[in-house]
């Protein structure tokens, strides 16, 4: 259905790899914009941890979230670009001088013993699509079927997790994209007559609605008055996640969840709705605000012929395990071959 959204931001990426255009593609994800295009596009997309990948050459969106990321047609291939693309860098001061294991050795099937843990917040969440629903038990069933056994664990504060990434990811976007003033770096609007109305109308030309409305945000949370009791108490809040998905990875090897509450909408649906837009991320945006990886697989299709995601959720360095989760399921549903009809 070409009236409706491939996903974002690296839609594009995403969508070249299902329309045959690519093998694999790069994207970034700072709140799920890897993993939620390879889920309305029927591809597999992975989130690696923070650091994993460098991130140099990427215009920064939010410092602390962005992370670089394959799409490709199938978990080997999402294996194989991880080979090539992980790794130290020093020219990214947030790269991790980690050891990279050769992620084809995931590529083994068996889930005998494997313990995987569905974060209890994640289905109690209103608006849940039937479809996605129906999707993700199915998925559940077919791991329980490849020797998984499913716990039940706790991610308490999740459910803050769209009012902390919309106050950190708007103001590190305002302090990054500040230097796109005209001056130096990206877009100049033509025959400014002075330097005050260049800055004005390059950012008001050069920049789009949706990142104006984050650079606003922003820059409110970051003035003074505000920075306690936005930014501040918004960045406790996320120590406390990453609290959680340690303590969930204690009982668990990887967390299994929707993508997205609902198949791919409309282009332009939910334009005049930002907040029940950002409500689109509750699912992804969690693993930005700890650091750890994730990975988006196909498991179904709705009654509409549209693509549903599944994620996985590793803890910090273990895409292994997630290749492997991923794979197995992937062999066992043969989803990623299925392609909805234009």
């Amino acid at each position: 259905d070409v009236t409706r959204i491939p996903g974002g931001s690296s839609g594009g990426s995403a969508a070249s790899v299902a329309a045959d255009m690519c093998i694999g593609s790069l994207g970034s994800d700072t709140g799920g914009s890897i993993r939620q295009p390879a889920s309305h596009c029927s591809v597999v997309g992975m989130k690696p941890t923070y650091g994993r990948v460098s991130r140099y050459g990427l215009v920064a969106f939010a410092s602390s979230l962005d992370q670089i990321g394959p799409l490709t047609k199938d978990v080997t291939d999402c294996a194989l670009l991880m080979n090539v693309i992980s790794g130290y860098d020093p020219h990214d001061s947030t790269s991790v001088p980690k050891d990279v294991p050769d992620f084809r050795k995931s590529l083994t099937k068996g889930l005998n013993g494997l313990k995987i843990g569905m974060p209890k917040e994640y289905y109690m969440t209103e608006g849940l699509d039937p479809d996605v629903s129906a999707a993700i038990d199915n998925a559940v069933n077919t791991m329980k079927n490849l020797g998984a056994d499913f716990v039940e664990v706790s991610l308490p504060h999740t459910k803050y997790a769209v009012a902390v990434y919309y106050v950190i990811a708007p103001c590190e976007a305002s302090s990054n994209l500040a230097r796109y003033d005209g001056v130096r770096y990206g877009f100049r609007d033509k025959d400014p007559k002075d330097l005050i109305q260049m800055y004005r109308t390059t950012k008001s030309k050069g920049f789009g609605p949706e990142v104006q409305r984050r650079i606003i945000l922003g820059t409110y949370a970051l003035s003074a008055g505000y920075y306690d009791a936005y930014y501040g108490k918004a960045s406790q809040v996320r120590t406390l996640m990453i609290e959680d998905f340690k303590n969930a990875f204690q009982k668990c090897d990887v967390l299994l969840s929707p993508v997205t509450p609902s198949p791919a909408f409309k282009i332009g649906e939910k334009t005049d709705d930002p907040l029940n837009m950002y409500l689109s991320d509750i699912f992804t945006l969690s693993a930005n605000l700890a650091g750890v990886p994730g990975i988006s697989i196909p498991c179904g299709f709705s009654k509409n012929n549209l693509p549903i995601g599944l994620q996985l959720m590793g803890s910090h360095f273990n895409e292994e395990m997630l290749i492997k989760v991923a794979y197995n399921f992937e062999q066992a549903t043969l989803f990623h071959k299925k392609k909805p009809t234009l």
